[in-house]
């Protein structure tokens, strides 16, 4: 029925053509499009701001720092969460950032991005946080997702941030080469679709698999746009700088850093690349594989992708493939399993976890890359899951659920210990 009245409500309100130079045509029609709703440059790059513990009803990334866990709402601000307890974890701020999905934390600044900028907030006192600097136009092409039946206006980016979409319809002149504006595709969800995450070093936090923000000392990599890798130097939290920028032929998704190697996972295949020149990675290697999301984690010989159809992803396969990265420049295959259709994964030691989307968080033991599907641990398979942090025995877990963990000190009796549950709003 939408496409029908999509269809109906574009009429040409003005059948004469317009003349011009040189016979040129000019038409006007009207259709309904996603128009966009803007918040003006400078009430936008004022609104950061912390205000007391809410409900969690629509959680994203993760991301553990000196007993506190940080939680992403999407697109509102990131939840503190006092987790030096685990089984009694207990939400003590909530701070608001809007457009926000992606964090990380070196020392005691958090650096979260918020729509189009990327801002460095003081922590050290995690219920008076305070906004140090913003990066603007770090992410240029982040918008929220408008109304799929409709096509998109055209957007003056000089109005504002663009933090919503309205269906309403629009009259424009056209000169015979389509209508709508379709310049601007929203790219929210496709930030928002993976965690934070990586092995980190030197004062950073922990986080899980999916990454677009990674941490290697002073320089922050994020993925800006699909295919843009952007370095950001963050030395001084006051004067963040971009030193890098590099356009990527390859659908970027998730981040992994492992030693002097940037892990990069593509809907059609792995990247890695040398970080010997922090400034400026370069990538030295690649292993194609079929189009599906993808996150990867790393440990000493191997990585470890997940594969999964999606909305994205739509020719995917859903697996999990083991790939041997012992020489750097040539990785290979070394097995692939069949998954439902995992997301996010994380290692520790021999074990695995994965992530299986609605099949559940499936443990393995991984000590032999050729069987890793048939020595399981166990399996939750009541558990909408989307991705884990396992670090120092306890494992954190984000999911349609909630905010669940686990005591895996014994792999042959892991333990729930704790839940926080969502709440609609």
């Amino acid at each position: 029925m939408k496409d029908l009245l999509k269809t109906a409500t574009i009429l040409l309100v003005l059948a004469a053509p317009i003349t011009s130079c040189r016979d040129r045509s000019i038409e006007r029609i009207s259709y309904e499009a996603n128009v966009p709703v803007y918040m003006p440059f400078e009430k936008f790059r004022s609104s950061f701001k912390k205000s007391e513990p809410l409900d969690i009803s629509h959680p994203g990334k993760i991301y553990l720092k000196d007993g506190y866990l940080f939680v992403n709402e999407y697109g509102k601000g990131i939840h503190v969460i006092d987790n030096s307890n685990p089984s009694e974890p207990e939400k003590i701020a909530f701070y608001e950032i809007l457009g926000n999905v992606d964090m990380a934390i070196r020392g005691n600044i958090l650096f979260a991005d918020s729509y189009v900028d990327l801002l460095s907030i003081d922590i050290s006192d995690v219920n008076n946080p305070v906004e140090i600097s913003r990066l603007k136009n770090v992410f240029p092409e982040i918008v929220p997702e408008g109304d799929i039946w409709f096509p998109y206006a055209m957007v003056e980016k000089s109005k504002g941030v663009i933090v919503d979409w309205t269906v309403k319809t629009v009259t424009e002149e056209i000169d015979g080469s389509g209508y709508g504006g379709m310049i601007y595709k929203g790219q929210l969800d496709f930030m928002a679709n993976a965690e934070t995450g990586g092995n980190w070093t030197g004062g950073t936090g922990v986080g899980g698999s999916m990454a677009r923000f990674m941490l290697n000392d002073q320089y922050l990599y994020v993925i800006a746009i699909p295919y843009r890798l952007k370095t950001v130097d963050v030395a001084s939290a006051s004067q963040m700088s971009i030193i890098d920028s590099v356009d990527v032929p390859r659908n970027m998704e998730t981040l992994f850093q492992l030693g002097n190697n940037l892990f990069v996972g593509t809907t059609t295949g792995l990247l890695i690349f040398d970080l010997a020149n922090p400034q400026k990675p370069s990538q030295i290697s690649s292993y194609d594989h079929i189009t599906a999301c993808d996150p990867v984690v790393v440990d000493g010989q191997y990585a470890y992708v997940t594969l999964r159809t999606g909305t994205m992803c739509t020719n995917g396969q859903n697996l999990l493939e083991v790939i041997d990265i012992s020489s750097i420049t040539n990785p290979f295959l070394v097995k692939s399993y069949p998954m439902f259709n995992p997301h996010g994964l994380g290692i520790d030691g021999n074990l695995l976890f994965v992530c299986d989307g609605a099949a559940g968080l499936k443990i393995y033991d991984k000590s032999d890359p050729l069987e890793i599907i048939t020595n399981q641990v166990t399996h939750y398979p009541d558990i909408d899951t989307y991705d884990v942090i396992p670090l120092n025995d306890i494992l954190m877990l984000v999911g349609e659920g909630g905010i669940y963990q686990y005591d895996y000190s014994d792999p042959d009796n892991i333990i729930q210990i704790s839940h926080i549950e969502l709440v609609d709003r």
